[in-house]
Order: C-alpha cells, then structure tokens, then sequence
C-alpha cells in the first residue's frame, strides 16, 4: 500500500516528532524525509525500502494509514500499551 507525503507529515505531527527524531528512529535520512513529505501524491517507492521502513516505524507507534493515495487517504491511531513506551 502507498503512503502519501501528507500522510507522513501527519503521522509525523500526530507523534509529536520533528524530522531529525524520525530520522533517528529510522536511519532514513532528513533530507529523503522532506522530499517524501513534499510529494503532492503518493511518494514514489525508493530503492533502499525507505518508505517501508517509515511505515514499521509508524505503526510501532500506534498510526495505521488507511485509504489509498488516490481515495481518502488518512491515519487511524491506535493506543499503545503504556508498559511499552519508552523509559
């Protein structure tokens, strides 16, 4: 499924985290995430699984993307489990 820029703009805000935090989650680096973000559409599919790896990130933190880049696309957040936050 793709994911929009907005979508991880969204997601992003949603968390509270700035681009370097997402960046220092994931490994992928600030710059990938703006261009990604910057995308007007669904962002294209990169070769080094960036996008996928965005999204692990995200879900592990409670977002879901649903709809499709063309048809609604949203999150839907989801409680963690306070016992798996972060100390």
């Amino acid at each position: 499924m793709s994911i929009t820029g907005q979508q991880i703009r969204t997601a992003r805000a949603a968390l509270n985290w700035s681009v370097k935090d997402l960046s220092d989650a994931t490994g992928v680096g600030t710059a990938t995430i703006v261009r990604y973000e910057l995308a007007e559409a669904a962002v294209p599919k990169s070769r080094k699984s960036n996008l996928e790896i965005l999204r692990t990130c995200f879900e592990a933190a409670g977002i879901e993307f649903i709809g499709a880049p063309d048809d609604a696309p949203g999150l839907r957040f989801h409680p963690l489990n306070p016992s798996t936050y972060p100390e």
